[in-house]
Formats: C-alpha cells, sequence, structure tokens
C-alpha cells in the first residue's frame, strides 16, 4: 500500500528508502520509543497546556488530545510510524490526528522538532543523572562500610609499586569514598544543564506565538529556562558533560580496581570474595580468579570511548540544530550511562563481599621497614641530626640491617650508633628511636594531620563523608519530589484548561 507524505511536507513527494528506514531511521525509532517517548508525551501535554493559555484550543480539545497522550503506548505509536517517515515526533502526531474527531487547525502551530528534540532529549539526560548520583551515594557508602569494618587493620601502602608507608584499609577505601563525593559534585553542574529548559527555541531563532516559557519549564519539572535559542538547539552540553565526568571516573576507578586485582593475587593475598562472586580456571585446579574485578576495569574503557565519540562527531560541525550533534554524536550516551550503573552496582557489590586476610596483611607490615621516615624525623627532632643527614644515616642503617639478615622486629641499636658516629653523631636514645619508629602498632597513631591514616583522623572523616553522602541523598529525594509536584501541577492545569469551555 502506498501512503501519501504529503500530509507532513509539501517538499518531498516520497517516502524514505528501504534502506535509509533499515539503517537509520527504525532503530532511531526503536530506542526512542523505548527511552524517549514519555518524554514526547509529557512535553505534547505542557504544549497543550500552553495553547489552551493561549486561546488557540478550546477544554474539549485539550481533553480529547490529553486522553489521546495518555493511551500513546509504544507499540500503538510505532504502528504510525511508517505513515510517518520512521519519526518519532511525526509518528505521535499522526496517532493523535488519527484518532481525533477532526484535528484542531492551531494543533502544533508555530512549532519545530528542533526545540522539542532537544527538550526529549535533556528530560531523558535528567533522569538518567538522577539515577546515577543515586547508584554513585550508594558506591560510596559500600566504601565507607568497609572502611568502617577494616578501620583496625593495617595493611602496607605502596608508591612507585613498592612498599612505602603503613596504612589501614580504612584510609584506603575512604580515598574511594572521597573521589566519588567529588565526582558527585561535579556532576551537580551537569545536572542543572541538563535541567535548563529548550522548549520555546523554535527551530533556532524563537517561536512566533507568545509562549510562557517560564511556566513550560516549571511544568516540566526544569530549574531554568535555556535563556538563548541557538545554543538550546544547537549543542549538547549535558551529554557532553556527562560523558566526561563519567569518563574521569573510570579513569580513577580503574586505578582502585587494579588495586583490588593486584592485593587479590597470589603474589600478596590479602583479599578476597566469596566463592559465587569468583571464577576458576579450566586448566589450573589451584586458581581461585576474580574475574568481576577484570570485568569492572574493562567496563571504565567503556566510559572514555563514550566521550570520546560524542566530543569528536560535535567537532567541527555548525553550531546549528543538526542530525550529526543531535542524534549521531549522543548515540553512545544511553551506553555510557548503562556502563557507568553496571559499574557502579558491581562494584557495591564486591566492597560488601570483600574480606581482607588479616594475617597475611599483619605479615605483610612486618617484612618491611616501614619506620624509616618515622625514624629519620626522631633523628632531627630528639637527636638534632639535621634533616637530610638523618634521612641518609636511615637509609644507610635499613641497608645495613638487611645485609645482616636483620628483621624489623629485631632493632641493633648499636648498628645504629656505628652509622650515626660515621657521619659525626652521637645519641643515647638509639635503642629507644629504633624502638618506637619500628613498632607496626604504632604506626598509624603517628600520623597526627587531618585526612591522614591515623585512627582519629579516619574516624572524623568518615563521619563526614557520611553526612556528605545523607545530603546528597536529601537532595536526589527532594529532585524527584519537585518533579512530582511538576507532574501533579501539569495534570491539574490540563484537567482544568479541559474543563473550560470554547
Amino acid at each position: 500500500m502506498s501512503i501519501d507524505h504529503t500530509n507532513l511536507t509539501g517538499r518531498i513527494s516520497a517516502g524514505p528508502d528501504g534502506l535509509l528506514r533499515t539503517e537509520i531511521l527504525e532503530p532511531q525509532l526503536r530506542f526512542e520509543l523505548t527511552c524517549l517517548l514519555p518524554h514526547y508525551v509529557r512535553l505534547e501535554k505542557v504544549l497543550l497546556a500552553e495553547y489552551a493559555r493561549m486561546g488557540l484550543l478550546t477544554g474539549e480539545q485539550v481533553g480529547l488530545i490529553s486522553g489521546l497522550l495518555d493511551r500513546a503506548t509504544p507499540d500503538a505509536v510505532e504502528r504510525s510510524a511508517r505513515g510517518a517517515m520512521s519519526d518519532l515526533v511525526f509518528s505521535l502526531e499522526r496517532f493523535i490526528s488519527q484518532r481525533l474527531p477532526e484535528v484542531p487547525p492551531a494543533w502544533h502551530v508555530d512549532r519545530s522538532r528542533n526545540d522539542l528534540q532537544a527538550s526529549a532529549q535533556v528530560l531523558y539526560g535528567r533522569a538518567r543523572l538522577l539515577d546515577t548520583a543515586e547508584l554513585l551515594i550508594e558506591l560510596g557508602r559500600a566504601a565507607g562500610r568497609l572502611a568502617a569494618r577494616t578501620g583496625g587493620l593495617m595493611m602496607p601502602g605502596y608508591t612507585h609499586m613498592q612498599a612505602a608507608q603503613l596504612v589501614s584499609p580504612a584510609f584506603y577505601f575512604s580515598a574511594l569514598a572521597e573521589q566519588l563525593l567529588h565526582t558527585l559534585s561535579r556532576l551537580e553542574p551537569v545536572y542543572l544543564t541538563a535541567s535548563a529548559c529548550p522548549m520555546g527555541a523554535g527551530a533556532m531563532a524563537g517561536q512566533e506565538l507568545g509562549w510562557d516559557r517560564d511556566r513550560m519549564a516549571r511544568l516540566l519539572g526544569c530549574e531554568s529556562v535555556q535563556r538563548h535559542a541557538l545554543r538550546a538547539v544547537s549543542q549538547r552540553d549535558w551529554a557532553l558533560e556527562a560523558c566526561a565526568e563519567f569518563s574521569m571516573l573510570g579513569v580513577a576507578l580503574s586505578r582502585f580496581v587494579t588495586d583490588l586485582m593486584t592485593w587479590g593475587g597470589s603474589g600478596y593475598g590479602f583479599l578476597d570474595l566469596p566463592d559465587d562472586w569468583s571464577g576458576i580456571s579450566s586448566a589450573m585446579p589451584q586458581k581461585k580468579n576474580f574475574p568481576v574485578l577484570e570485568r569492572i576495569r574493562g567496563r571504565t574503557a567503556h566510559l572514555h570511548a563514550a566521550y570520546h565519540g560524542i566530543a569528536t562527531a560535535q567537532r567541527a560541525t555548525s553550531y546549528s540544530n543538526s542530525v550529526e550533534v543531535s542524534k549521531e554524536a549522543s548515540a553512545q550516551v544511553p551506553a555510557a550511562f548503562d556502563t557507568l550503573a553496571s559499574i557502579a552496582r558491581l562494584l557495591t557489590g564486591v566492597l560488601d563481599r570483600l574480606e581482607f586476610d588479616e594475617e597475611r596483611l599483619a605479615r605483610a607490615c612486618e617484612a618491611e621497614y616501614f619506620g624509616g621516615f618515622t625514624l629519620a624525623n626522631q633523628l632531627t627532632l630528639r637527636a638534632g641530626v639535621p634533616w637530610r643527614t638523618a634521612q641518609v644515616v636511615t637509609g644507610r642503617y635499613i641497608v645495613a640491617a638487611v645485609a645482616k639478615g636483620l628483621p624489623p622486629a629485631e632493632p641493633e641499636p648499636a648498628l645504629l650508633e656505628k652509622v650515626l658516629a660515621e657521619h659525626g653523631y652521637a645519641t643515647p636514645l638509639a635503642e629507644t628511636l629504633l624502638r618506637e619508629a619500628l613498632d607496626v602498632t604504632a604506626a598509624l597513631a603517628a600520623k597526627r594531620t587531618a585526612g591522614s591514616t591515623g585512627p582519629e583522623s579516619m574516624r572524623e572523616l568518615l563521619a563526614t563523608q557520611e553526612a556528605e553522602f545523607d545530603q546528597l541523598a536529601s537532595a536526589c529525594a527532594a529532585r524527584r519530589t519537585r518533579l512530582a509536584d511538576a507532574d501533579a501541577e501539569l495534570t491539574a492545569v490540563l484537567a482544568d484548561a479541559a474543563g473550560a469551555r470554547a
């Protein structure tokens, strides 16, 4: 059956070629039916409210169209697509028009798909950002829970892949929580970008009727109006900014997961996961693998790929509305949200199930001369040895002790006195300084500054982080309430309009 497309435009006389439908239009339509249709329906309702306010539609017309919009399911709208160039906006219009006894002449007057598409995408992005923030908050809380239950443990801290200073798992995982708080703070302006309403921008230069843009934004639950018409339709800032933040977070998360992979390896054996979160080797029965960590780290690469895709696809395009910017450039954005959501859920699960081997940690802490920094400090502060000389003396003592096979737990004061004498210094405190500096149990408490691995500092920081995650969760809940209130107001406005007489 031939389909008349002249009811859409007088410019062309034939619908899209079959190849265009298969390769471009139908995949785009399927995505939009799944992800964007509810937002388009809401936008159409807000436009109805505006037409009613401007006296361009009667109450009966508003009631009829609003009721049909409530029936616009993906399957129902898709059935209208072939006669509407497989375009969601046209398909939704056709779905409504075919069910009206008479199409109101003013319905869709002074309208453009450009600001409508930009607005639907913004509403989608806003919803996904809110979901993402809640997942990251839960991940941060999982890091805090793990930190709280490992506060009494010690473990080696590494720099340049070498044992450096003693820390605690609590110190390490509080750093993960801090990283997530940083990302959440940077997602706040991204959310505000995604809550700036493009409606009223028209095709690019604004619209000709007296649309109340502030009212439309409020009914959509937006926090502001995108104030420049061209920028409203030409740019997808929210998507570019969101993917940039996801990419940067992915870099950080990949580093944290790399440490977990290292510590879970047989060379360290510091941590373990339950069997149902582990894997096996088909050939080496002695192995217990943790492929979930490899999956998480591998998926962080997709976050960078999404940012690279949207940035390069927008680059060097004309600063105006285009399919290249509005659709092709953003093609990987939904996958970026999905990927980050998966990473957050999986890593939350890992952190909630992670267990540390206390004996392996203790042996590793006792095997290295972690007290070198402390010994150098104390030689300066209590024995009057200049700082740089104290560093040299400490280093040479450790080299000599290792050469003699002395473990850190068996200090040799005479050896330290000998090295000091070679540099022109002496102290009666050699035994005391060695014993205190190399005491593993005192290493954490020796760190006193805010933000350090010191137990008191950790308790204070974890409490602060928990409070900040609670505040962020409350802010997310408040935003969901705002959106629900906007829905309720829109429903009431349409009901009032439908009850009005022509």
